[in-house]
């Protein structure tokens, strides 16, 4: 493990360069911007990294565990699957304002790994969307949504509404973000909630 002041240092190198993918984009983005932004050598850098595809990975992977453990927080309430649904929504809305960057990073710039770290994160990224679809799956089972609903591809279309959110999304604009979050839950259940009538 690394002692204290390395682990400091390690974090500052992943958030300089969260920043400087986000805005220059990771192919745009050298090493030497990274190490010159946190004052160090190369050579420190990579004591840290082994290479700027490593420092992409750390982040692809800090983003899908808390989201990870986030989600499942929320699965393991006792809340009905409905309220689950709304609350994972608003949980991907309101990370935008704490983790926008990394939102953004992780969205855009998988492409740039290679075939192998890309297998190495797209396990977790499926278990996120599998998880929305035992969300879906569970509220059809208990009546609260519509039989027959195809919970996969429901699940993507859940996910690629509040993903693409990050792209657009002003959390300091005229909306808020549970003003955004009930928008997209009266859409989705309007089409996924049971008849009552």
């Amino acid at each position: 493990m690394l002692p204290v002041k390395e682990k400091g240092r390690k974090e500052k190198i992943l958030e300089t360069s969260i920043e400087l993918f986000g805005k220059k984009g990771f192919q745009e983005t050298s090493i030497q911007d990274i190490v010159s932004a946190n004052d160090l050598t190369k050579g420190s850098f990579y004591y840290y990294f082994k290479s700027k595809e490593d420092v992409l990975v750390y982040i692809h992977e800090r983003f899908i565990n808390h989201l990870l453990h986030e989600q499942e927080m929320i699965i393991e309430s006792a809340t009905s699957n409905r309220e689950k649904l709304e609350a994972v929504v608003k949980m991907l809305i309101a990370n935008i304002r704490t983790n926008g960057n990394s939102a953004m990073v992780f969205f855009r710039e998988m492409r740039h790994l290679s075939e192998e770290r890309t297998e190495q994160i797209l396990p977790k990224r499926h278990q996120f969307q599998r998880n929305i679809a035992s969300i879906l799956s569970a509220g059809c089972e208990a009546g609260e949504f519509r039989q027959g609903l195809h919970v996969d591809m429901l699940s993507f279309a859940v996910l690629g509404m509040a993903n693409w959110s990050y792209f657009w999304f002003e959390p300091e604009g005229e909306i808020s973000e549970d003003e955004l979050t009930a928008i997209f839950m009266d859409m989705i259940f309007k089409g996924i909630e049971e008849d009552a009538s």
